[in-house]
């Protein structure tokens, strides 16, 4: 019983950050499943059944926030759709690598991956959109009818989703991470819209993903099980959030538990620890 409330626990928190921020939850499911699976949940889970498990439960998380954010309106499916044309794909591939690298070769690109995503997220508040004119000028009214211009390219947008995919499918993560910032810096996106954008994505890169893993065998279904309930309360929570405060403080908490899990990833992938 004990487990079965700490997996909810733990979908509901990494559901709630990972919506909020248009990340998808991973970062925070794949570690706890790793390293309290063994003294925590009475199961130890390889590198590969904790992504595989993490991105089949991402597509729970990604299609709830998704619900909320379409009644917000702040879905750009213009430009989700052409990004998943690349990062669909993309994320088998990337799944179909996790099974070939060793466990502490995945610790350290995992660790170190992780780190570059903290120092993209604390950059995020500090650099603002590039100037550059791009070849696809949109413009996007909201809710609230406050209207935002941004602007990408066929080419830079495939290039982006095809490396959030394979983020995506490798790390089981969803690739948010990646995916806010650089549509934020480089092609002008309100943050919001970013982010509500990135969960839309998300939700079908995760379903081509995962079923790699499902093929493979590397998706623990029990836990899945337990940890679905959760990821559907957090993502419709973290949507929610996301649609009502900046979520500044919850961003904070965020980019502080990547460094820790980031710093110890690394050293047990040097075998320092």
């Amino acid at each position: 019983m004990l487990t079965i409330l700490l997996l909810l626990l733990i979908g509901i928190l990494s559901a709630t950050f990972g919506s909020v921020v248009g990340l998808g939850g991973g970062i925070i499911t794949v570690p706890a499943l790793m390293y309290l699976g063994p003294s925590l949940l009475n199961r130890a889970y390889t590198a590969t059944e904790a992504v595989g498990t993490s991105l089949t439960v991402l597509i729970i998380t990604a299609l709830s926030s998704t619900l909320v954010f379409r009644k917000q309106k702040k879905i750009d499916y213009k430009g989700g759709w052409l990004y998943f044309a690349a990062s669909g794909p993309a994320s088998m591939v990337g799944a179909a690598l996790t099974g070939v690298l060793n466990p502490d070769r995945f610790q350290l690109i995992f660790g170190f991956f992780m780190l570059t995503m903290a120092g993209l997220l604390i950059a995020r508040d500090y650099i603002k959109p590039l100037d550059i004119h791009w070849s696809i000028k949109r413009s996007f009214t909201d809710a609230q009818n406050h209207t935002y211009t941004y602007g990408y390219s066929v080419a830079a947008a495939l290039i982006l989703g095809f490396f959030v995919g394979l983020v995506s499918g490798l790390f089981g993560i969803g690739g948010g991470s990646l995916f806010v910032p650089v549509m934020v810096i480089l092609f002008g996106y309100p943050a919001h819209i970013a982010t509500a954008t990135s969960m839309f994505v998300i939700f079908f890169s995760s379903i081509l993903g995962s079923s790699v893993h499902m093929f493979n065998g590397d998706v623990d279904w029990l836990s899945v099980a337990a940890l679905a309930p959760g990821a559907w309360l957090g993502g419709k929570l973290g949507a929610w959030i996301a649609g009502k405060m900046s979520g500044k403080g919850l961003l904070w908490i965020l980019r502080i538990s990547m460094l820790g899990v980031a710093a110890k990833t690394i050293a047990e992938g040097l075998n320092w620890a």
